[in-house]
């Protein structure tokens, strides 16, 4: 559904791609990972055909982005980081002018509004002046424009940012609701534990290099089950088991200060970036 071949981008001294090569299934939901500068912006800008690569090619649902533009922007819906709806107008009216960018009919974009406006728990404020809606009900009129041309690939850059722990699980629950009905999904993210949720597989990128692709399940094997927390000098210095009944063992055996818990995504992360997402 996604192809991508040794894609680089260079800003004059700053090479913000390098040799990036990825592969993501139809149907599938794949989550990319790094810190503030490691290139996943950029990555969906050129996906998206809002920038061009500087080497690469990239095709979308079997059309090349760079010799069939058209059609391969045709194929994605893209949800920004930032809201940048209309606010003086209304929900209605910003999902039309959504559909009449892609020449939909009015009768098209009426029916798709009415499912769309359903599918996202937005019909009694269809009407609304976007100024007046919340953060999250905000979030979501912006996938649901995003899906008015039922795109086949969705690109999601921080769809959740800046809302509570509540809402975020509303989003989650939205997103696995479109990604079940067939829809590709490529999403970044900051909040790593929304990746290990909701990811089929995850890519760890890290100046603008991929360090590695696999499933969070497998990522997090590498080091284990368990987690002991431990300070030292002022840091938290994680130390990792397969089994339970070993971390007790270390717990009972050692004088300090542990919290046990779960091995996580950002974990592994950590592991192999020596850095966090965040």
């Amino acid at each position: 559904m996604i192809i991508v071949t040794d894609l680089s981008k260079r800003y004059r001294t700053v090479h913000a791609l390098k040799d990036v090569n990825l592969h993501v299934k139809p149907g599938e939901l794949f989550a990319y990972l790094g810190p503030n500068g490691a290139g996943k912006s950029t990555t969906i800008r050129i996906l998206t055909g809002l920038t061009q690569p500087t080497a690469g090619t990239v095709t979308l649902n079997g059309f090349d982005l760079k010799n069939s533009s058209i059609k391969s922007r045709q194929q994605c819906g893209l949800v920004p980081q930032s809201i940048n709806l209309d606010q003086e107008l209304s929900v209605y009216e910003n999902l039309t002018i959504h559909g009449l960018l892609f020449r939909m009919t009015r009768e098209e974009r009426d029916h798709k509004i009415d499912e769309l406006l359903d599918y996202v728990d937005l019909s009694a404020r269809e009407q609304s002046l976007v100024k007046e809606l919340s953060g999250g009900m905000k979030r979501r009129l912006m996938i649901a424009r995003a899906l008015m041309h039922s795109p086949s690939v969705l690109f999601l850059d921080e769809p959740t940012v800046g809302l509570d722990a509540g809402m975020r699980r509303k989003i989650w629950a939205l997103i696995k609701k479109i990604q079940q009905k067939g829809t590709t999904i490529f999403l970044t993210t900051h909040y790593i534990e929304e990746a290990e949720f909701l990811a089929d597989r995850v890519a760890f990128l890290d100046k603008g290099a991929i360090v590695v692709v696999d499933t969070p399940a497998n990522l997090m094997a590498t080091l284990g089950t368990w987690a002991l927390d431990r300070l030292i000098e002022d840091k938290m210095e994680p130390l990792y088991f397969n089994e339970r009944e070993d971390a007790n063992q270390y717990i009972a055996t050692h004088k300090e200060s542990f919290t046990l818990r779960r091995v996580n995504l950002e974990d592994a992360f950590l592991s192999m970036t020596g850095k966090k997402v965040k």
